[in-house]
């Protein structure tokens, strides 16, 4: 197949992301740390030592800049440093995060903070977290502590990272904290977290607007998306797909956007009518194929797979934007896209393959704003450990050295020139295979 160079629109942002439990390491006080403690990572390793990033952020920051050329990064905040303790708050630990944040505008690089991205406190663990009423309160608490702290360095937010993920793999499948299997409390805690969501988009908007701290204030959640498909063409695969489809994603999607409770997220009532998103973000990496019989999921027969099994599948991306722009008209962020390669030999074409489908996307007028490619380093990836990296940088936790993978190479150049060249191609890709083409 014929590889051509394309380009993205002057106004297009690129960037990478990150998550504090997966790189900051030393925080003792969260669920997953936890977790891990109890045997439920594949490696054996916690994230108790991660990239380290807590005490090298200066490191990583500079290579976002000096190396990698990235003007957008997609950061979380640890809610256990924060808020050790219920109602106590850690100003050392807001420090911190305010020493990255004036570090990234020291460099020109404009942050994108998240609220919460999988891990919580453990006392907040230990009141039910997301099962009880109260967390609504909670967080709301929180995001305006936050806010407060760090309103004049920060005006774009995602509130929470992943919900759906966040609910099915603690409630339905138990294989994340707290380990539960319990429909009725997975769909609990999703309407719990839609909840809270809303009532910290609302806590932002009117905190920075009463505080006149400066630039637009845009927040969202970031969504886990996938493409279904029916396994088969048979009647009842095609259902199953829809079916799966609506309950994994688009209940919570319309659910979070718009205040109106979609079942069985909430029985379709209404909670607060309105707009609770400025953006959608969009996390993308696969393709699920759906069997009727179990309502399996699988993957398709004689495609191309990363490491760890999941179906490279970059027409999804162009598809899920396309739709759920034509939904709900709100610009789209790319807040994650990446995929794991343990010997960095795919993971510069999965980039191009993507970017190239975002390209598309900008000229059929769909406005995809930005891309935040997952993730800058390698990091702790929860049930793997330290054994699935998909960073643009390698790290060496035992020694903790970082080093540019040749597909960061291939990403600066994209984050200089906002495109790919036909030179980019010959130099970064080479007889990479890509969706489309045999697989071995």
């Amino acid at each position: 197949m014929h590889l051509k160079g394309f380009e993205l629109p002057e106004y297009f942002m690129l960037g990478s992301a990150t998550s504090a439990t997966q790189i900051e390491g030393g925080d003792r006080n969260n669920s997953w740390y936890e977790w891990c403690l109890w045997g439920n990572t594949e490696d054996g390793t916690t994230s108790l030592r991660a990239a380290d990033h807590w005490n090298r952020y200066e490191e990583d920051i500079k290579l976002l800049d000096s190396s990698m050329d990235h003007k957008i990064y997609r950061m979380s905040i640890e809610w256990s440093r924060i808020e050790p303790e219920k109602g106590s708050f850690d100003t050392e630990a807001m420090e911190h995060y305010r020493d990255e944040l004036e570090l990234l505008k020291k460099h020109g690089i404009r942050p994108l903070v998240t609220l919460h991205h999988f891990s919580n406190p453990v006392w907040f663990e230990s009141e039910g977290a997301f099962e009880n009423r109260s967390c609504v309160e909670y967080f709301k608490r929180y995001a305006e502590y936050v806010v407060e702290s760090l309103g004049d360095l920060a005006w774009e937010y995602v509130t929470i990272n992943e919900p759906n993920v966040y609910a099915i793999n603690g409630y339905h499948y138990g294989i994340w904290p707290p380990g539960k299997q319990d429909m009725r409390l997975m769909y609990r805690v999703l309407r719990n977290m839609v909840l809270c969501h809303i009532e910290a988009y609302e806590t932002i908007h009117s905190l920075r607007k009463r505080r006149g701290f400066s630039g637009e204030t845009r927040v969202g959640p970031a969504y886990h998306l996938r493409a279904f498909a029916p396994y088969s063409k048979n009647p009842s695969d095609m259902l199953a797909a829809r079916i799966i489809e609506y309950l994994f994603q688009s209940a919570l999607v319309l659910s979070m956007s718009n205040g109106f409770l979609y079942a069985p997220i909430g029985a379709g009532l209404p909670y607060k009518i309105g707009k609770y998103s400025d953006f959608l973000g969009f996390n993308y990496y696969s393709r699920s194929s759906v069997h009727f019989q179990g309502f399996r999921d699988d993957v398709m027969p004689d495609t191309l797979r990363n490491d760890l099994g999941w179906e490279i599948y970059p027409k999804g991306l162009y598809e899920l934007c396309r739709k759920w722009y034509r939904k709900l008209k709100l610009p789209i962020w790319i807040t994650e896209n990446g995929t794991c390669d343990r010997e960095d030999s795919f993971r510069a074409r999965f980039i191009y393959d993507h970017l190239r489908e975002v390209a598309r996307l900008c000229e059929d007028g769909v406005p995809v704003e930005r891309y935040y490619h997952w993730s800058l380093i390698d990091n702790f990836e929860w049930l793997h450990g330290e054994s699935a990296p998909f960073g643009l940088v390698g790290v060496d936790f035992k020694t903790q050295e970082r080093k540019i993978k040749k597909s960061g190479e291939f990403y600066a150049e994209i984050c200089r020139n906002k495109g790919v060249t036909d030179q980019m191609i010959g130099e970064y890709i080479g007889g990479e295979k890509g969706e489309g083409e045999q697989v071995d």
